[in-house]
């Protein structure tokens, strides 16, 4: 069993899915983001830096895992699934992409564009542009690679989706770019994919390009 320790975010939702994708039992942990459970004494000893999401997998003596890119690799590795040794470069490569760009860009554009729209000009600027050239370069790989990593489905696919499913936030039109779109669409139709996106409400739809 593992304890998926989450909210409702495009880093929560990597996690899910790619439980979902090699078939584990997980129980999920709800934490209220808005009310503080992620400060919590309790939460900080499986998370130091108060992140979410964490894993707890109760199979191997209650052992934690914090950092989303750190748990796809572990599970990857515990269950075999979607990290080929023989690409493994590629795959940290886009991977640690998604961990160190896309995320983190794409969250600041949230926070100014989304979240506190007005609050700064050149914060919603700024990231709106960065969003937009991430998207160009995804276009980019995916021109002549049918996923991230090459020709087959990968753990920095897991990693990537959930920020582009957000597109509808953006205002940059997937639709315009081409690849990315055909990508994102063929991955929506992946039943862990549409099943690990509703792992905190069952009502909520992935939405279309």
């Amino acid at each position: 069993m593992i304890e998926l320790y989450s909210s409702d975010t495009p880093n929560g939702k990597k996690i899910s899915i790619m439980l979902e994708e090699i078939g584990y039992e997980y129980k999920v942990i709800k934490l209220d983001l808005s009310k503080g459970d992620q400060f919590k004494p309790e939460f900080k000893k499986i998370s130091p830096f108060s992140k979410i999401p964490a894993i707890v997998d109760t199979t191997n003596n209650q052992k934690p895992v914090f950092e989303s890119g750190a748990i796809l690799i572990y599970l990857a590795e515990k269950s075999g699934k979607f990290y080929d040794k023989k690409n493994k470069s590629i795959i940290d490569q886009w991977l640690m992409a998604q961990m160190g760009i896309v995320g983190p860009f794409v969250g600041q554009y949230h926070y100014f564009y989304r979240f506190n729209k007005g609050l700064s000009e050149i914060g919603e600027k700024r990231y709106f542009e960065i969003t937009k050239s991430i998207y160009k370069v995804l276009d980019e790989r995916l021109a002549n690679n049918k996923f991230l990593a090459g020709e087959n489905y990968s753990i920095a696919d897991i990693a990537t989706w959930p920020w582009i499913a957000r597109h509808h936030w953006h205002d940059i039109g997937l639709k315009k770019y081409t690849n990315l779109c055909n990508w994102y669409q063929m991955l929506s139709e992946r039943p862990a994919i549409i099943k690990g996106y509703k792992f905190m409400d069952e009502s909520s739809e992935i939405p279309k390009p």
